[in-house]
């Protein structure tokens, strides 16, 4: 049975100021690396929650390998990203979902992979003290999941959830300065 990846992409990106999702960090936006990395770790169908009349959704679809669902509520918050990913992927059967935000660019394929070797419980990644994104989620929580509301996503969820270790993912992109610390590390490190 297959793992569904939704993938986080209607942020207005207010602190930053212009689109995160259309970053180039070593030759790819952060979304095409955040589609790239969930396929690399064999999850699918990819479903990419967008905005309203954002210019990447066509592109995205024409390989036939990503769904784009539009948030129309995306003003809400993350939840309502959640919801759309979850509600569209729900509709396939998957065994479960991970959940990823498109801009944690420290992100790797044996993470996910390992996000997901039990496919019977919650389990979230663990960085900066706390539980986050990327998150696996069976299918039985898909109802939790669909009521969530507001902008704190599913961190109550995750609060007690297993968890998996990557500090890697404690950098996401919010601001310039945040931009400049990814592209020097994947210069000097190639994550």
């Amino acid at each position: 049975m297959s793992v569904a990846a939704i993938v986080l992409a209607a942020g207005a990106s207010r602190r930053l100021g212009h689109p995160k999702q259309d970053i180039v960090i070593a030759g790819e936006t952060l979304l095409e690396r955040t589609v790239r990395l969930a396929r690399d770790a064999s999850l699918s169908p990819v479903v990419v929650v967008t905005r309203p009349g954002v210019k990447y959704a066509t592109a995205l679809e024409s390989d036939g390998l990503v769904i784009v669902a539009t948030n129309h509520e995306a003003d809400e918050g993350m939840a309502s990203s959640i919801r759309c990913g979850i509600a569209l992927a729900s509709r396939l059967k998957p065994a479960g979902a991970v959940i990823l935000a498109c801009d944690q660019p420290g992100l790797r394929v044996d993470h996910l992979r390992a996000l997901v070797e039990d496919t019977s419980r919650i389990t979230g990644s663990a960085y900066a003290g706390s539980i986050g994104v990327p998150a696996y989620f069976p299918a039985a929580s898909f109802p939790l999941l669909l009521q969530l509301h507001g902008d704190a996503g599913a961190r109550k969820l995750l609060h007690d959830a297993h968890a998996i270790s990557a500090e890697d993912l404690r950098l996401d992109i919010d601001t310039e300065q945040d931009v400049a610390i990814a592209r020097a590390l994947f210069e000097r490190y190639g994550i």
